[in-house]
């Protein structure tokens, strides 16, 4: 079946994109509110630079009342108290209006970010409302214990919901990222504060409204925009949330956890960064296929992905073959206009994205690897960060591209003669988030998915994903598991409940 939206044209989104007024507010008990003070930012398009709204400024005092308002809620019962099915029927209406807003969603989530049009309504969208509908439907699948005790004692082991959690989310996926915390954290029963990235706020803000024109209660779910070291880390230090989940970089997560231990030891889990190798053996037989792969796990979303496969490790007696096929998938990426559903390459987030990227590919050439590919700003008459599809070649592992998350569509390339010094080199890293391997020896790819330090190994395929399997990563990547059933554990609590039947 065509995705009818996908026939428009790029003058059909110009014009909606014009029309456009996006809600720039707070959502906090309910109510569409300003700033306490009345503070704005602006925020920005990454397509062209332009201003799409001046959204709400939230600070402490915003953060305070927008706790308060999940704690009541809360407290009252009005979701927690539920029934499972009323539970699932609001997640399921919700799951609804998104698949009913899709263009509109789509839209705002690729002028804040500057990604493909087409992949917003391929991609984003559509993995949001299966991500909430996922969750729906496992709001009564998940199941208490009965302990192996002896007949003298009955011993429960059930889940709560842990409270009052909060949530500070990227800009790279805005509202895919915040989708994999609301599904779960609603589902098992909590109030959510949900603080967007200040690069890319607009969609979190609707889909809140989404959710209470679903019939959440008022309460259960607030949005806080506004800036990281005022906004975010007044949700991390406050002494009210129970719970707070992050997505971002590895530096920021850091000082999540920092703020949990300097206020209540409230539960943290973070998805930080990530290095991750992707590395191709000799033996695989299909060199396209890896390469168009390896060229789509870099290149996708402009490269700013935390799983991105920015190791390319390709075994030496197959390196020029593969480096030329990933050549020829990545110069059919040539940066577009994001509104355009026939660009597949479109614009960094903002100018101190863009900038960041390209100092790492300065010192790319200064480090001595050779520049394979592109390496070149593009389309800068129109005020949008464009970067063309860049490879390096001959990359040795101490050099910065190859040790250091450079988010953006830039691959290193790295050889190697046995698959132990490729599993080497792929584990010398801080991160571990996500590894690949492509051969067809099935032992080898066994042997090497056990070794490699990562929380997700992919076997001749690169960034495979469903809503059923954990998301997360080792080491610097963080802990904790967004996704799948295992998500339950960050937002519930166990409790034991010891009945004495002698």
């Amino acid at each position: 079946m065509v995705d009818i939206s996908l026939l428009r044209t790029a003058d059909f989104w110009r014009q909606r994109a014009s029309e456009l007024v996006p809600d720039s507010h707070a959502l906090i008990d309910g109510k569409r509110v300003e700033s306490i003070d009345g503070a704005t930012f602006d925020c920005l398009s990454s397509i062209d630079g332009r201003r799409l709204a001046a959204v709400a400024a939230c600070a402490a005092s915003d953060v305070d009342s927008a706790v308060a308002s999940a704690r009541a809620a809360f407290s009252r019962g009005d979701w927690a108290e539920q029934s499972l099915a009323d539970r699932k029927k609001v997640l399921l209406r919700f799951a609804d209006l998104i698949e009913r807003h899709v263009d509109e969603l789509a839209l705002l989530e690729t002028l804040d970010t500057g990604k493909p049009i087409r992949d917003s309504l391929q991609v984003d969208v559509p993995s949001t409302a299966r991500c909430i509908r996922w969750y729906a439907e496992a709001v009564d699948k998940v199941y208490g214990e009965v302990a192996p005790t002896g007949s003298d004692a009955l011993a429960l082991v059930t889940r709560e919901p842990v409270g009052v959690v909060g949530a500070i989310v990227p800009w790279n996926f805005p509202m895919l990222m915040a989708a994999w915390k609301i599904g779960p954290v609603l589902a098992a029963g909590n109030s959510l504060v949900l603080k967007p990235s200040e690069k890319s706020p607009l969609t979190a803000i609707r889909l809140a409204a989404l959710a209470l024109e679903a019939g959440l209660p008022a309460g259960v779910f607030n949005v806080v925009p506004g800036f990281g070291p005022t906004a975010g880390k007044a949700l991390a230090l406050h002494h009210d949330v129970d719970a707070i989940t992050f997505t971002g970089s590895t530096a920021t997560g850091r000082l999540i956890m920092q703020y949990a231990g300097q206020s209540n030891l409230k539960r943290v889990s973070l998805e930080c960064g990530g290095k991750s190798p992707n590395i191709v053996m000799d033996d695989y037989p299909d060199i396209a296929r890896a390469a168009r792969a390896a060229a789509a796990g870099i290149f996708f979303n402009q490269g700013q992905m935390c799983s991105a496969g920015s190791r390319l490790l390709v075994h030496s007696s197959i390196r020029e073959p593969m480096l030329e096929q990933i050549a020829r998938f990545a110069q059919r990426m040539v940066p577009g206009d994001p509104l355009d559903p026939d660009t597949r390459l479109g614009a960094l987030v903002d100018e101190e994205q863009t900038q960041k990227v390209l100092g790492y590919i300065e010192s790319g050439r200064t480090e001595g690897a050779r520049l394979a590919l592109g390496g070149r700003r593009v389309r800068e008459q129109t005020g949008g960060g464009y970067i063309e599809p860049t490879i390096f070649d001959g990359v040795r592992p101490a050099m910065r591209i190859a040790r250091e998350e450079v988010f953006g569509p830039v691959l290193s390339v790295i050889g190697f003669d046995t698959l132990e010094e490729a599993v080497r080199i792929g584990n010398d890293t801080h991160y571990g988030l996500a590894a690949a391997v492509w051969t067809r020896d099935i032992t080898a790819a066994h042997r090497a998915a056990r070794s490699l330090r990562a929380g997700m190994v992919y076997i001749n395929c690169y960034d495979a994903d469903d809503i059923t399997v954990p998301f997360g990563g080792y080491r610097e990547s963080g802990f904790g598991r967004d996704k799948s059933l295992h998500a339950f554990d960050k937002y519930t609590e166990l409790k034991t409940t010891w009945i004495d039947l002698s």
